[in-house]
């Protein structure tokens, strides 16, 4: 092909792969922020709200809010406030922004995509529809279109540079070229921990395409193992962060509430599971619930009998189609850290867990496609066809998709309809319901979840609040307590109970509840204020002065506004 052609060609795809990509999500610019997530990473993060400042950098570095060590997450949310803040707009967020900045890096990761594929395989075609799958596939909706997963999107830009450098370092190897490989790592895992397992991948890497391992040798493996060990550090470093991140704010599940043998279960078959939404995507949800001790056996042998199944199937074929163990190996490494061996949160899966790991199915789909029809007359004609068919296909399904993460009203509804007792669902609908004055509508999603699940404490808590907003306080202090029950370091639920003692006068409750809060949260400067006015109620200046000094040691903006209380 003469280079001009194929400058031509490679122009045009670059240019329908963005084309497409906007085809498919422009419509989230006028997109809603929904209520899963989104109020504890923008709405209602004061952090945020503030923009880009000395202090709130300084507390995306030190920070595990939320389960999470990702402070080039917190810093690109900090930047879009600072970008896309209008007064005009409720609480000053304009939604469409965060959107689109996901939107933006969804389109440059798949444009990354296709020239790293491109330059280590020297196949365009190949390399393109990978691209394209991982553009259009509606699996990946939910990384583009919720604004909370943009530690998947910015995550993945960074690995996608890595491996860009990493060819750049392999093609000329040198010790800058080598920290800019590095460099690039650890700010992927700086966005989110799931980079822990790319040192794995550019061991596959070397395999296929890259070719570094001509045959089985172990000086040759031993010497491209020992090039990895600075990564497999920094991933080790950061997994222990993460691990230790997550446990310290209650995000992981203990093996005395669900044992080891029942996620080993539910990862076999979440395995399958992926794969067969890959092939269908059909029924596709924000929150799948996880079964927990009902997971069910049989699926579970099923899945691994599958499982081993393919990659003896690919180790006996690894020969000759060195891409299948490349992207079998990638399959199944990339998932590792989010399979739900360690469980974080209450889903048996997530779409955006597959937004990197399906790339290395869509490798063996895209090879494997060229090399079956190789022998077939007009295998051009039939290959584009074929490409043409799959990709528009799922592209109408992925727009659809898209469609249901408009708002909450319209994304839980969809939950429900194609998941079964899914009462995170019901909570999230009843807290749009809420936040719209629906009381009614909210308490009856509530109850719904409970009903699902009666040891779901954010769904009493919230029904908590929905009570108090009705001025029916006897009943919110009820609630708040059966939170509490349930999870005995809910700070929320205690600062919440406190507020609502105080209101009927039962101020030592108050004063009991909010110092549970503190000690959960000893720098919650509103429940050490709330606290002071109650010691205030009882008469304890002394006391109500202690927390007057806490405030100033957290320069609290309440501290002056407690102090006038004190002297009036």
């Amino acid at each position: 092909m003469p280079q001009q052609v194929k400058k031509s060609l490679v122009f045009s795809i670059y240019f329908a792969l963005t084309v497409s990509s906007l085809l498919i999500f422009w419509q989230v610019r006028n997109f809603d922020f929904v209520d899963y997530d989104d109020p504890a990473y923008v709405t209602k993060n004061l952090n945020i709200q503030t923009g880009i400042t000395l202090e709130s950098v300084k507390w995306a570095f030190t920070t595990g809010y939320f389960g999470n060590w990702n402070p080039l997450t917190w810093l690109s949310y900090m930047l879009d406030n600072q970008l896309f803040c209008t007064a005009s707009l409720p609480g000053g967020l304009n939604a469409a922004g965060f959107h689109l900045t996901n939107l933006i890096f969804h389109i440059l990761n798949t444009l990354l995509l296709f020239f790293v594929l491109k330059q280590m395989t020297n196949a365009i075609w190949q390399s393109a529809f990978v691209a394209a799958l991982f553009a259009l596939h509606p699996l990946h909706v939910e990384a583009v279109a919720w604004v909370s997963c943009r530690k998947d999107v910015l995550s993945i830009f960074f690995w996608l540079l890595t491996m860009l450098a990493y060819l750049r370092y392999v093609k000329q190897p040198g010790v800058w070229r080598y920290m800019c490989v590095l460099l690039c790592f650890v700010m992927g895992i700086m966005a989110k921990p799931m980079l822990v397992t790319l040192p794995f991948v550019l061991l596959l890497l070397d395999y296929w395409p890259l070719d570094r391992i001509s045959r089985f040798q172990l000086r040759t493996l031993y010497r491209l193992i020992l090039e990895k060990i600075p990564f497999m550090v920094l991933a080790a470093i950061f997994s222990v962060i993460a691990f230790f991140t997550q446990r310290g704010l209650g995000a992981l599940t203990t093996f005395t509430k669900l044992s080891l043998k029942f996620r080993i279960y539910n990862a076999l078959i979440s395995y399958v599971e992926y794969i067969e939404k890959m092939l269908w995507p059909s029924r596709l949800a924000a929150f799948y619930p996880h079964p927990d001790v009902n997971v069910s056996v049989l699926y579970a042998v099923i899945s691994a009998a599958v499982l081993l199944a393919v990659t003896i199937l690919v180790l006996r074929f690894a020969k000759n189609r060195r891409y299948l163990v490349t992207g079998w190996f990638w399959y199944l490494g990339t998932l590792v850290p989010v399979i739900g061996i360690i469980q974080v949160g209450s889903h048996a899966m997530a779409d955006r867990y597959s937004y990197i790991p399906l790339t290395g199915l869509f490798i063996i789909i895209a090879w494997g496609m060229s090399e079956l029809l190789a022998k077939l007359p007009q295998r051009k004609i039939i290959l584009g066809a074929a490409m043409v068919i799959v990709l528009t296909t799922l592209g109408i399904f992925a727009h659809r998709q898209t469609s249901y993460w408009n708002n909450s009203f319209t994304l839980f509804t969809h939950d429900n309809q194609v998941t079964q007792n899914n009462y995170v669902a019901y909570n999230n609908l009843g807290n749009a319901y809420a936040r719209l004055g629906r009381w009614q509508d909210a308490i009856e999603s509530y109850e719904q979840a409970i009903g699902i699940k009666p040891d779901y404490a954010q769904a009493y808590y919230n029904l908590g609040n929905t009570c108090y907003s009705l001025g029916r306080c006897y009943e919110a202090i009820n609630f708040f307590e059966q939170a509490i029950k349930i999870n005995s370091d809910y700070a929320e639920a205690y600062y919440n109970l406190g507020i609502a003692c105080y209101d009927l006068g039962r101020y030592q409750n108050a004063i009991d509840a909010y110092k549970q809060a503190v000690r959960i949260k000893p720098d919650d400067d509103e429940a050490h204020c709330n606290l002071g006015r109650a010691y205030l109620a009882i008469g304890d200046k002394n006391s109500a002065l202690a927390e007057l000094n806490i405030l100033k040691s957290l320069n609290s903006k309440f501290a002056n506004k407690f102090l006038n209380q004190i002297n009036k």
